[in-house]
């Protein structure tokens, strides 16, 4: 069911890369825009407890969940213009990888310190999320194709946590913390299963 969804978006990225694209610009540059929201996301994440402290009314954790979601869409963008344009490089992949985990680690890290949840949990779901991105490596370091397999993708956690950041009652992202917790353990067990039988 989610891969025909994800079938479904075909359509949609391919305009999306053709628009973006026509603008002359590189994945590499979308993929710097998309981790520099990230960066910006994780800052307001990080920035929630202190605010709340000083007492100042601003909506931090709504603001961070706006950035991560302008994030996510850039990274839809890079990867959308490298195949439309036919730009895929090997240097882009890599240094889009990393973005995409470096971006990951700092958001987990400004929920655990803007007080948005628990520390121990936040870690736990970094962990778990990195996990999951690694076995996809691992594997196909071994030439065995984990795309689409698992339901904990890295675009899926990151948008459990920019609705639960909009949903307005205590712990919200907290309780999107465990939710990521969840999916990618499971992500992870569905994963190693179906390389143990490819091996």
């Amino acid at each position: 069911m989610l891969n025909r969804f994800r079938e479904k978006l075909i359509p949609i990225t391919t305009l999306i890369g053709n628009n973006f694209g026509s603008l002359g610009l590189s994945p590499t540059f979308w993929s710097m825009i998309g981790f520099a929201f990230a960066i910006l996301s994780s800052i307001f994440f990080g920035l929630t407890n202190f605010l709340n402290q000083q007492g100042i009314e601003f909506p931090s954790q709504i603001f961070a969940s706006i950035l991560l979601l302008i994030s996510g869409f850039f990274d839809i963008v890079d990867g959308s213009v490298a195949r439309v344009m036919k730009k895929s490089t090997t240097k882009g992949a890599f240094l889009d990888s990393n973005f995409d985990k470096i971006s990951e680690a700092l958001i987990f890290i400004g929920i655990a310190i803007g007080g948005l949840s628990n520390p121990i949990l936040a870690m736990i779901a970094l962990s778990t999320s990195i996990l999951v991105s690694y076995l996809r490596a691992r594997a196909e370091s071994l030439g065995i194709e984990l795309k689409g397999v698992g339901i904990g993708e890295r675009a899926e956690r990151l948008l459990i946590l920019s609705i639960c950041g909009f949903i307005p009652i205590s712990e919200s992202i907290q309780w999107g913390v465990i939710i990521i917790i969840l999916i990618s353990g499971f992500s992870f067990l569905q994963r190693f299963r179906y390389v143990l039988k490819r091996i």
